[in-house]
């Protein structure tokens, strides 16, 4: 395994999203995306991965917001949107996550896995409850 493989496990197929300019910043060094999600303390090949399997529009506002997050680039200002559409078709094509659709977009929906952790949780406490109890009267 090279040291490349290492360091990058998904390969160069995020490499010419990666190292795609956005723009320049106060001291007029050129900005990557990589250098611009470090920026924000977000390792750039995860979330590269996260935003390639998301719906191109899901892909695009999360992009968007993050890019509007950074200050000292001032022309990420201009017209975020559209770059962020242009960086995004960059992206390899991916198996999107099950759903595209954020969870926040019907909040009376309660998974049902949720609801099984939660019995299982309470079962558990009440077995280490009545433990607890045997083990002070015994």
């Amino acid at each position: 395994m090279s040291a490349s493989d290492v360091l990058h496990p998904d390969g160069t197929d995020y490499d010419p999203f990666l190292f795609a300019e956005v723009g320049e910043d106060r001291t007029g060094a050129a900005v990557t995306v990589l250098s611009a999600l470090a920026r924000l303390d977000l390792e750039p090949w995860t979330e590269a991965r996260e935003l390639s399997r998301l719906a191109r529009e899901a892909a695009q506002v999360r992009l968007t917001a993050h890019l509007e997050a950074i200050t000292d680039i001032p022309t990420l200002a201009l017209a975020s949107e559209g770059r962020a559409a242009k960086l995004i078709a960059l992206l390899p094509k991916r198996t999107p996550l099950l759903t595209s659709r954020p969870f926040e977009a019907d909040k009376r929906m309660v998974p049902q896995d949720w609801i099984n952790w939660t019995q299982l949780a309470l079962v558990g406490v009440a077995v280490l409850a009545l433990i607890l109890y045997l083990a002070q009267t015994g």
